[in-house]
């Protein structure tokens, strides 16, 4: 198990939002934390301490007015710790080497390959030949819809027909090095961790990184029992550096 840290950058601005409340009408997020440095800072941050694997996440759509500074705060983080950080947020074939040349170790993706409500195949496989299955890590954020959790796209505003089940990460993993979860409904309210879909992640046959609603060591401690080890964690908003009360060494010397 790993921490593996993150920069959400929307609006132009590194934030910490609530996953759930995020829209692209209005360029909307209920923000828990605005960061007053930029993306670049918290990436020499993570290079100083030696936290490879991290994510730098885009939060706004194409279309909106703030795409390009949103963009820019990626590019320029990614620059700044070259292949310390994976980049995801809009990322599809047509512009996928920009985030490796600019210093991406990989690219993560969702929304394109998982159009129209369930697997591209086309896509999929197109994206894996330009960046290589080393390259490539599938976010498969999700939100329960009954009993089961759903992957969810388009900033995890939409849902899709694809369950998220082990039969869906063994075959995925042919495809990608490595699986980003955000679960969505706890991402960013601190208020506990999805405890019913850690099971399934601790199957995966490739690495897998979770996120939403840590708040506390005991949930760092959960997690890493419930995931037998294998899950690695990312933590937002309950890290001093969002504004929260919760150290990255001392959740590092937990999950040691």
């Amino acid at each position: 198990m790993r921490f593996r840290p993150c920069i959400d950058i929307h609006n132009g601005k590194v934030k910490q939002i609530v996953g759930s409340s995020l829209r692209d009408k209005d360029d909307e997020a209920h923000d828990n934390y605005v960061s007053d440095k930029d993306a670049t800072y918290y990436a020499r941050l993570y290079k100083e301490m030696g936290l490879g694997g991290g994510h730098v996440i885009m939060l706004n759509h194409k279309g909106s007015e703030y795409y390009e500074a949103t963009k820019a705060q990626a590019l320029s983080a990614l620059r700044a710790y070259p292949q310390g950080m994976m980049a995801g947020g809009g990322i599809n074939s047509d512009n996928a080497e920009e985030y490796l040349d600019a210093g991406a170790s990989h690219v993560i993706v969702t929304s394109y390959v998982f159009s129209g409500g369930c697997i591209d195949m086309v896509a999929l496989k197109r994206i894996k030949g330009i960046v290589g299955r080393e390259r490539l890590c599938l976010d498969l954020s999700c939100r329960r819809r009954g009993k089961d959790y759903y992957i969810v796209t388009d900033r995890w505003q939409s849902f899709t027909d694809e369950k998220l089940e082990g039969g869906l990460l063994d075959f995925l993993s042919e495809y990608a090095s490595e699986f980003l979860v955000h679960a969505v409904d706890t991402e960013g309210k601190q208020q506990g961790i999805e405890d019913d879909v850690l099971p399934m992640l601790a199957e995966s046959p490739i690495p897998v990184t979770y996120a939403g609603g840590v708040s506390s060591l005991e949930d760092v401690k959960k997690l890493k029992l419930a995931g037998k080890d294998k899950i690695d964690v990312t933590v937002g908003s309950a890290l001093s550096i969002f504004g929260g009360s919760l150290e990255i060494g001392e959740i590092i010397r937990c999950i040691s």
